[in-house]
């Protein structure tokens, strides 16, 4: 993502001279403005593909991690479920192990967390998560406007979903939401990234938590005020 987001500068660059190119184009064989539209974005396409293959970033191959991690969660939790509920071929005793197992407030885990303790702040988790990466946008899209909506949704209605389910489960989706605030903040990490070789962006900052606190309190801090 590092890769596509340095490509931005050129991207637009190429933009702006395709745009020439074509109004002369337009100018000589007389083009309507829908075929201008046309060849420009065709051409932009093509141009753009052709940086993606130079080097080796295609956006696509961010989301393999997505396609991958998506299964693992929705099988877990559903093997979680029925440990919990004991639907299936459950290995006799574990049932009785889970529901022994639990910590704090939370010792049976085969029930629901009635506290809302574990739900409550898969929700923030979520949120957080959410919000990190819609501040770090610096030209958020409609389309990444409604995405980043839409995320916030999904995180809002996991709180009742979480309370619902046993809480074998609840603590499973707030321990990888966990995870994923984790690794967010430590991709951040000048030096993290400098150890790890990534390359820099427009977007990076030496002082990248301190920038999301001021972003945060900007927006809906004093907002409000």
């Amino acid at each position: 993502l590092s890769q596509v987001e340095a490509l931005q500068k050129e991207i637009a660059e190429l933009a702006r001279q395709l745009s020439y190119e074509i109004s002369v184009k337009a100018r000589e064989k007389g083009w309507s403005e829908k075929t201008c539209r046309y060849h420009f974005k065709k051409n932009l396409r093509r141009i753009v593909s052709e940086l993606y293959v130079r080097d080796n970033c295609h956006p696509f191959k961010a989301s393999l991690l997505v396609w991958v991690q998506l299964p693992m969660w929705v099988f877990l939790s559903l093997s979680l479920r029925n440990l919990s509920m004991g639907i299936g071929h459950v290995p006799a005793g574990l049932q009785e192990e889970l529901a022994a197992g639990g910590a704090l407030w939370f010792s049976n885990l085969t029930l629901p967390d009635s506290t809302w303790i574990i739900p409550v702040s898969l929700g923030l988790v979520n949120l957080l998560i959410t919000e990190i990466f819609a501040l770090r946008q610096l030209e958020a899209s409609k389309f990444q406007k409604y995405v980043s909506n839409f995320i916030r949704g999904i995180s809002l209605v996991m709180i009742p979903l979480a309370a619902a389910v046993p809480s074998s489960m609840a603590l499973y989706w707030l321990s990888s939401s966990c995870v994923g605030l984790g690794h967010n903040l430590l991709l951040r990490s000048p030096r993290f990234r400098a150890l790890c070789r990534i390359p820099p962006t427009r977007s990076d900052s030496d002082t990248p938590y301190r920038d999301i606190a001021a972003a945060f309190v900007a927006k809906y801090i004093k907002l409000k005020t």
